[in-house]
């Protein structure tokens, strides 16, 4: 290094710092400006977003609840069937019970008549 060179980097050193802290808050609120306008720029694109989703949700949302109620409704249809079946099956259940009760007692009473 040249001889006059650290000498010039001793005797500004210590005003280095000032000279930064001076010059750094202007600096810093440009960038800050900008940064603060991008960030508006941003969240004014985000809530867009959120809105254009938000909607996009109510219509699917709709939608869903459409198909919940249509699955509803065919779920109280066939329990109402399955209902109707479940009685049929009982009745025809109930009249094999007398039948073959009433096929038991004729049996009995034919084998021990002889």
């Amino acid at each position: 290094m040249s001889a006059w060179f650290v000498p010039a980097v001793k005797a500004i050193l210590p005003y280095v710092s000032a000279i930064v802290g001076a010059a750094l808050p202007v600096f810093t609120r440009r960038k800050n400006d900008e940064a603060a306008a991008a960030q508006a720029e941003l969240l004014q694109k985000q809530i867009a977003e959120l809105q254009s989703a938000a909607s996009q949700n109510a219509v699917r949302i709709k939608a869903l609840a459409e198909q919940l109620q249509k699955t509803v409704t065919a779920l109280e249809q066939g329990a109402s069937a399955a209902e109707s079946r479940q009685r049929r099956t009982a009745a025809l259940c109930i009249g094999a019970v007398i039948v073959s009760c009433i096929a038991l007692g004729v049996s009995l009473i034919v084998l021990f008549r002889r």
